[in-house]
């Protein structure tokens, strides 16, 4: 008898901004933060993920000790980053130390890993920019090395390990769900041979997500890997009764975001981000795309509520709409096992 795998759905999770700015009460920053943690958690939501870097222009929370504190305050919800420095950071201490949150959490970490990109960063850590692909590459293989719990004998950029053994695992032996970011082909051939989840960076419109997918699932067959994995992809979104609230709330801190934020391309109008690559409306019209999402194969989008600025009952009422009209109404959506939308080779797509 053929054994049927249950049809999976769509899970809806957000971005946490647990970054104040200079002249904020930290304080009074996190209790927002818990509040919309509590929240998100009444809700249904499925994800919380957090962000990481070093030397901001902001009050910024560090996330291994922010997802810690999480851990401890919520019950159901998984954590995780998006993304985490792998490069900046020694493998075997972080082994420990994402075992150590696993294990706290009751096995809800998400490790979201990424190479980084800001060049301040690398200097100050000392570490070649130059090098941080080749040893996110390094690093993610000493990691389930360490979680298997044999003996580890392997030198390299982060030092010598001889007969090295963990013996904390994480609550799956075989470590958290892997999501790594990358942000072009090279990367996300990098994500297939690592036998990961590519977390999907928040823009591209519904068609060119579409292809990323395809290209991906390709990839992955290219080096014989499962296509039965997370298929994350991370978005900006906002939600209010109305298609022009949730503009009005949202636009102009996403127009201010994307003018600020390094190398970011998008070469479009406010209306085009909002209406092509962004997750903003009405309930109603989050659905649609979220179900177009699902569609194409995504299990997991994970949205950004917050915008520095923005009120707390903005991002609350975005919470509260998702919980109570849009995660319903997904329930009934199964994610698509392929994409119809016709494909690129990878060397042609363009992220």
């Amino acid at each position: 008898m053929t054994e049927t795998r249950p049809t999976r759905r769509i899970r809806v999770g957000m971005s946490l901004s647990a970054h104040y700015t200079p002249e904020a009460s930290v304080r009074e920053g996190l209790r927002d933060t818990m509040e919309q943690v509590a929240l998100a958690e009444e809700m249904g939501l499925d994800t919380i993920l957090l962000g990481h870097h070093y030397l901001t222009r902001s009050q910024f929370l560090q996330p291994l000790s922010t997802v810690a504190y999480l851990a401890a305050r919520t019950e159901r919800i998984r954590l995780g980053f998006g993304v985490y420095l792998l490069p900046l950071h020694n493998p075997l201490a972080l082994a420990e130390e994402f075992a150590t949150i696993d294990q706290l959490s009751g096995g809800r970490l998400i490790l979201g890993l990424g190479a980084g990109y800001r060049s301040v960063e690398f200097r100050a850590f000392g570490i070649p920019m130059e090098e941080r692909f080749k040893r996110m590459e390094e690093y993610v293989e000493i990691l389930r090395a360490l979680w298997s719990g044999e003996p580890v004998t392997k030198s390299g950029s982060f030092g010598e390990l001889d007969g090295a053994r963990v013996l904390l695992k994480p609550v799956d032996p075989s470590g958290p769900p892997l999501w790594l970011g990358a942000f072009g082909p090279v990367g996300m051939r990098r994500v297939a041979r690592l036998d990961a989840a590519w977390a999907v960076a928040p823009n591209g419109t519904v068609e060119e997500v579409a292809e990323r997918m395809a290209m991906f699932r390709e990839a992955l067959v290219r080096h014989g890997r499962s296509l039965d994995r997370d298929y994350p992809l991370l978005r900006e979104g906002c939600v209010a009764p109305t298609r022009q609230a949730a503009v009005e709330a949202a636009g102009v801190f996403l127009a201010e975001q994307y003018e600020n934020y390094r190398g970011w391309k998008h070469g479009a109008s406010l209306d085009d981000l909002i209406s092509g690559h962004a997750v903003i409306g009405s309930p109603e019209d989050v659905i649609e795309r979220l179900s177009r999402y699902a569609e194409i194969g995504y299990t997991d989008v994970v949205l950004r509520l917050q915008w520095t600025g923005m009120p707390q009952a903005d991002v609350l009422r975005s919470i509260r709409l998702l919980g109570e009209e849009v995660i319903p109404a997904l329930a009934e959506v199964p994610v698509g096992e392929t994409s119809e939308v016709p494909r690129k080779s990878i060397g042609e797509v363009r992220i």
